[in-house]
């Protein structure tokens, strides 16, 4: 019975961490500061942003089950892509440091659901760490963790958009750099971690149905 509750407790620890890591919202501070120049409300632009992240999130937390169901997708399979797509994207990050604001982003209009709140926040990389965590909540307790691991990384997301002026103010160039290396550094071995235990899964079941 311990054995289970650490391993609920380090599924929530997990579900935590590696949607913050992904999700980012420190090096979407200045992209968000510079998209929202020239007048945007910029409350109302993080509360939409939000939002827009939470609600594509939670529905593909809610969806997650049907989609591997109805596309015979197994467990192990979307944990190594996951796993991969992790990998690529903290490559990425740790070469280039964060990311640049999109040219299309920055013409001008309402950037507050695209492209900030969809791809920024809840993009591949978010929905694909949604996904594998919805492969691995096999009770209530995890799916309980899952959902509150989404509401409270929306929540953070907002509050370092509300406050982005500041921070960016605060950390100036080099300070959003070590972040952003720090971030993807996490976010690399989360991903390696994350294809090590669909890879594990996979060659046992190989070893199984070889016997």
């Amino acid at each position: 019975m311990k054995f289970l509750a650490s391993l609920d407790l380090d599924f929530a620890i997990v579900a935590l961490s590696s949607l913050f890591s992904i999700i980012n919202p420190i090096s979407t501070a200045p992209i968000f500061v510079a998209m929202t120049e020239g007048g945007i409300d910029r409350k109302r632009t993080a509360w939409r942003t939000s939002i827009a992240a939470g609600v594509t999130l939670a529905i593909f937390a809610a969806a997650g089950g049907a989609i591997f169901s109805f596309f015979g997708i197994t467990v192990p399979a979307f944990q190594i892509a996951g796993g991969i797509l992790f990998t690529l994207i903290s490559i990425q990050t740790l070469i280039n440091g964060k990311e640049e604001v999109p040219e299309d982003g920055a013409q001008g209009g309402d950037p507050s659901i695209v492209p900030l709140g969809i791809p920024m926040i809840a993009g591949p990389g978010a929905i694909s760490t949604v996904m594998v965590l919805v492969g691995q909540a096999q009770d209530a307790f995890r799916i309980f963790a899952l959902a509150v691991a989404i509401f409270v990384n929306i929540v953070l997301t907002l509050w370092v958009l509300l406050a982005s002026p500041w921070i960016v103010r605060r950390m100036g160039e080099t300070g959003q750099r070590i972040v952003s290396k720090i971030m993807g550094l996490i976010t690399l071995v989360i991903g390696i971690q994350f294809v090590i235990n669909g890879g594990s899964t996979v060659i046992i079941d190989i070893l199984k149905a070889a016997k």
